[in-house]
């Protein structure tokens, strides 16, 4: 079916580029630098991107990101409207301000292009939690639904999409000020993961912790069956998405689908954290994503 709108995003969807761009959606990407030298947020499109990402982190390298600029939209944003109207799903306002200037973009372009129809949105989600949100509007899109009903169901269920997630490595949530030095050194003699989510707006909630990853796996599925829709009886979508630790993925995974009879191994889509937010949380942090009740403000 011919797309009647463009639907865009950012690379912190972390899906896999080549799913994203045959999904048809454009992508806006973020850059990072490690040791002075700047890098595309390359969602998988080198096999070995995160490889050597994760190389140059063990080598002692401390990546850093900067929001997306003004211009950086304009020039995306313009590029698309030259095609059609544009829907554009940004990056969650409480993880960037980066949706700030998305904003601002679209305000000029709105003067530049008065015949076309430009909307940005906060997704207020993150990591492959954003990638979901945009992966549903993508399949109302494909089924026909104008742009203005699949902006309406954005915003009616950004909030509703959870991001439960947790770390086996302190250090760079102690780097990023979310757990202070002296509880991530307890915290790593104790063998404790601290527990996750996102609140409404999309800002990091600490709520509590446990001892050892498969405490932390039980908790993630005992959020999930508290929240999901439909409790125990849900079959929406689920994704998984971890930083270098495949293995705990898997047993996520597995406890999920042990835990709810209408999910399948094969339903569930694991995908890795890319190097924007990885920049953030280093290694051995899992998540886990679902549609559910609106998330705790």
């Amino acid at each position: 079916m011919a797309q009647t709108f463009i639907l865009s995003c950012e690379s912190t969807v972390d899906l896999p580029y080549s799913y994203i761009e045959g999904r048809g959606i454009p992508v806006l990407f973020y850059h990072y630098t490690v040791n002075g030298q700047d890098y595309v947020d390359d969602m998988g499109r080198d096999p070995e991107g995160l490889t050597k990402f994760y190389a140059r982190i063990a080598q002692g390298a401390l990546p850093s990101t900067s929001q997306l600029n003004t211009y950086d939209y304009m020039s995306f944003l313009e590029s698309l409207l030259a095609q059609g109207d544009v829907l554009h799903i940004a990056f969650g306002s409480g993880m960037t301000k980066s949706v700030e200037r998305a904003q601002e973009a679209a305000q000029a372009l709105r003067e530049k292009y008065p015949n076309r129809r430009l909307v940005v949105i906060d997704s207020t989600c993150s990591s492959s939690g954003y990638g979901m949100l945009v992966d549903d509007a993508a399949d109302l899109r494909d089924r026909g639904e104008s742009m203005e009903t699949v902006e309406a169901w954005v915003l009616a269920h950004s909030h509703r999409i959870h991001h439960q997630f947790f770390s086996t490595d302190l250090s760079y949530y102690r780097r990023g000020g979310r757990v202070s030095g002296a509880a991530a050194t307890i915290g790593t003699i104790l063998n404790l993961c601290p527990l996750m989510h996102l609140n409404y707006d999309g800002r990091i909630i600490a709520y509590g912790k446990t001892r050892g990853q498969k405490n932390a796996i039980r908790e993630a599925v005992n959020v999930m069956r508290a929240h999901a829709e439909g409790g125990e009886s849900y079959q929406g979508k689920c994704f998984i998405c971890h930083s270098d630790c495949l293995g705990t993925a898997h047993a996520l995974r597995d406890a999920v689908v042990q835990a709810f009879p209408n999910l399948k191994a094969d339903d569930i889509r694991i995908c890795d954290i890319g190097t924007i937010i990885a920049s953030h949380t280093g290694p051995n942090t899992a998540a886990l994503f679902f549609m559910g009740d609106d998330r705790p403000r």
